[in-house]
Formats: C-alpha cells, structure tokens, sequence
C-alpha cells in the first residue's frame, strides 16, 4: 500500500481494505443527485447508510446502487440525451448506458419511494421483479432530463468496488408529494433535503461524495447543460487520476 492509499485507509474499516488478494473488478452502479430549487440555495437529497453495510456504513450518500439485469431490458419512450449518451459510451455500449441511468433511477425509488418520470404515456410492461413496483405507479422512467455529472471507480485496495456515474435531476420531475424527510425501504437512514454548502460540512461523507458535491456546485452556478464535461476520478499506477468525461 502507497502512502495516498495509507492516509485514504485511515477513514475506511479494515473489513473494507482489500488485504493480499487480487484486486476486484468493479461493478457497474449508478447514483441520481435530485436537486431541489425555491429555497435560499439548492438542495439535495441524500441519507445515511446503515452500519451494517459492508460498504460505506455510517456515511452520508446520494441514493444508488447496483445496475441489475431488468435496468438493461426495458426501453423507456424518452432515451438519454445525445451529449449524455455520447459521453456515458466513452466505456459502455448504448444498452448498458441506458441500464446505468435506469438503475439510477429505480434505485432512487427503492431507497427513497419518489417516483421519477413521466405519467403521461402508456405505461411500460415488463416481467422484471425490480421494475414491478415502480411502474404500478403508471409512470415511465426519463431518461432525457438527467445529466451526467460524474464517474468515479473505487480504488484497487477496497474490497469492494464500484464503477459509479453520478446523474442529477431536477426534483420537479418527481411524480406525486415531495417530503422534507421521505420514505424508502430503510437501506438509507435519514433521508433529507439538505443545502449543497450544508452538505460538503458533514463529517461522515466519504470523499468521493465531496468531490461530487462541488462539481454540482461549479455545474450549477455555470448553468451548465448535459453536454458539459465532468470529473471521472479512477486510479492508475496505485495514484489518484482526475480526467473528463
């Protein structure tokens, strides 16, 4: 282990280090950062992952998680805008990029129960068990409104990797009550809307997170749109490297 990797372990339980074996492959995972506007400043939401989470317990996170298999199989009437697709291609093929923004979005739904799409077009079908719930709210997935903000690979000394983009959203295009404290399926802990300078002052949020937090910051004071390039933070040679996507 170098020293970057040394002071990074210092903030990480031993169970998250990776010790002697060979480094993971990452897994494809997706975040949504929902951006609420109308207050003093903009808002996000975000919540606390429970201290039994082998990753990241006890640390304040956007919602997200894995890509699974349904997110690739279905097709939503609204595909990604072209800069977003065209960017998300820079390491996955069309389908897989599309099932990177679904995750995001179904994920969001399982941890916070906000419905995020568009109520007026037919509803999708489909036999997939993780879309099964969303859709019996008669709302389409959109992929058209989200921006891709960041990606970021976790480094080879975890024990668990992920190879995560970020995308953001405008909360106006939540369907149904919007809460100051939502409900999910308990997977994040006190969930709640917090200002973006408020936020980047928490103690438990992991770095990557501030990272991301400030180029929502840069991104939003510039009014910049989907085809504005963002950070993708990986490691190379066992040091940090910061490039754009």
């Amino acid at each position: 282990m170098n020293g970057d990797e040394q002071r990074d372990s210092t903030y990480i339980s031993s169970d998250e280090l990776r010790g002697n074996t060979r480094a993971v492959r990452p897994k494809d995972a997706a975040t949504l950062i929902i951006v609420r506007n109308g207050g003093r400043e903009p808002r996000v939401l975000m919540g606390k992952r429970a201290a039994s989470h082998k990753f990241m317990p006890n640390k304040f996170v956007f919602p997200g998680g894995r890509v699974d298999p349904g997110d690739g199989r279905l097709v939503p009437p609204h595909d990604l805008h072209p800069e977003v697709m065209r960017r998300l291609r820079r390491g996955c093929s069309p389908t897989r990029a599309r099932a990177l923004a679904m995750a995001a979005i179904r994920e969001t739904y399982e941890e916070t129960g906000l419905v995020i799409g568009e109520p007026h077009t037919p509803t999708l079908k489909t036999r997939s068990a993780q879309w099964a719930d969303f859709l019996q709210h008669d709302v389409n997935p959109r992929l058209d409104v989200l921006h891709l903000i960041a990606r970021a690979i976790t480094p080879p000394y975890r024990s668990r990797r992920f190879d995560a983009r970020f995308f953001m959203i405008d909360a106006k295009h939540i369907q149904g009550e919007v809460h100051e404290r939502p409900q999910g399926s308990g997977e994040l802990l006190d969930l709640h809307w917090v200002g973006i300078s408020k936020a980047q002052q928490m103690d438990q949020l992991p770095h990557i997170t501030r990272s991301v937090l400030q180029e929502l910051e840069r991104r939003l004071r510039a009014g910049a749109g989907p085809d504005a390039s963002g950070p993708f933070v990986h490691t190379r040679y066992g040091k940090p490297v910061v490039e754009s996507i």
